[in-house]
């Protein structure tokens, strides 16, 4: 598809990238571009590019496209600064979770100097940061969401188009202003929330005390917490407009929450409570729009090693793939819950009937 691809920036999104272009032969030739030499060897090293180079210029000369995978505050000055070495006709991307700023500046540029510019979101990543962690694996499935303007060249979208979807993306188009209002709202939002939150707990007097009883509700809502803070620096002020947004709605809801509990009011906190509880329920299950539908069931399992890994191998022996897992409940010493998710009903009924028949208690959502 490819003669040349010049990655700036490899790191875990840029490696992954790269592991997968070069794993399903989409080009000939991959570059990593960077300033840290050692951690440009090691990209080598581990297969994610096949040459490197800190030298920009040189690296992205006679690209058939470029990939910018720097942090968010990066992404324009990065293709300012290579548009005079690119060649009439390059297709230039970025990976940034913030859009209409990025592509605000540089749909224009690239009309200028020949380029076309195609905003890009994996809406993917890891716990884990660094080429180290790569993975070719890591778009398979998720989606991948590529700006569309009435100015955006659809042939450099088409391309763009067939290269995420090849690596196993699930790709959406939005206009850049769509798409940071609705990854404001989730993505950007929770973070805030979730930070916020952490920040609460920190700023108790007793905190040292209250701490030690954080379980698994407050690990799970408060562990995006624990992102990169200087890339939520940069992603919390280029959507600046969408997350104020997403913050006053947030606002008004939890104004709502304490005017009802202040009234003593059960039937209506309870009312809203349920709401919260109907719409959660049907988010990873049967969600219109762009989430496909899936078909649930839930399963209980002891506490004890290797139990999702006998669940995979229970359903993969029958060459049943589980779209989406999710672990519900976890009673330490005792077991939890985990949900599955599949692709089609008639996966989901040989599922259950496997899993029953091996003595796991299983049953539909």
């Amino acid at each position: 598809m490819l003669t040349r691809v010049a990655i700036i920036g490899v790191g875990l999104i840029g490696g992954s990238l790269g592991m997968a272009i070069k794993r399903l032969g989409l080009a000939a030739q991959v570059v990593g571009v960077g300033r840290n030499e050692a951690n440009l060897r090691i990209a080598r090293e581990v297969g994610a590019v096949d040459e490197i180079t800190t030298d920009a210029a040189s690296g992205v000369r006679e690209t058939d496209l470029v990939v910018v995978a720097t942090p968010v505050s990066a992404v324009a000055p990065v293709v300012v600064e290579i548009s005079p070495h690119l060649k009439p006709g390059t297709i230039v991307t970025d990976v940034a979770s913030t859009k209409a700023s990025i592509v605000g500046a540089l749909e224009p540029l690239g009309r200028e100097k020949g380029f076309f510019f195609v905003g890009g979101h994996p809406m993917t990543g890891s716990e884990r940061s660094g080429v180290q962690s790569a993975d070719p694996f890591l778009f398979e499935n998720a989606y991948y969401i590529l700006t569309r303007t009435a100015e955006t060249d659809t042939g450099a979208l088409d391309r763009m188009r067939d290269l995420t979807e090849s690596i196993g993306a699930r790709v959406v188009e939005l206009s850049p202003e769509a798409h940071d209002f609705y990854i404001a709202a989730v993505s950007h939002l929770p973070h805030c929330i979730a930070a916020t939150l952490v920040n609460t707990i920190g700023g108790m007097e007793d905190r040292d005390a209250v701490l030690p009883f954080a379980a698994g509700g407050f690990r799970d809502t408060t562990r995006v917490a624990a992102g990169d803070p200087a890339m939520w620096r940069d992603i919390l002020l280029t959507n600046a407009r969408g997350i104020l947004q997403m913050l006053g709605l947030y606002k008004s809801a939890l104004d709502e929450l304490v005017r009802l509990i202040e009234a003593g009011d059960a039937p209506a906190v309870e009312e809203w409570l349920k709401q919260a509880q109907s719409l959660r329920q049907v988010i990873p299950a049967k969600s219109k729009g762009y989430l496909p539908e899936l078909f649930e069931i839930v399963v209980t399992v002891p506490d004890k090693p290797g139990v999702i890994a006998q669940l995979a191998a229970i359903l993969g022996d029958a060459d049943i793939n589980i779209s989406d897992i999710e672990i519900l409940r976890v009673r330490e010493g005792e077991g939890g819950t985990i949900r599955l998710g599949f692709a089609t009903g008639t996966d989901q009924d040989e599922a259950l009937r496997l899993l029953r028949r091996e003595g796991i208690e299983s049953r539909k959502r």
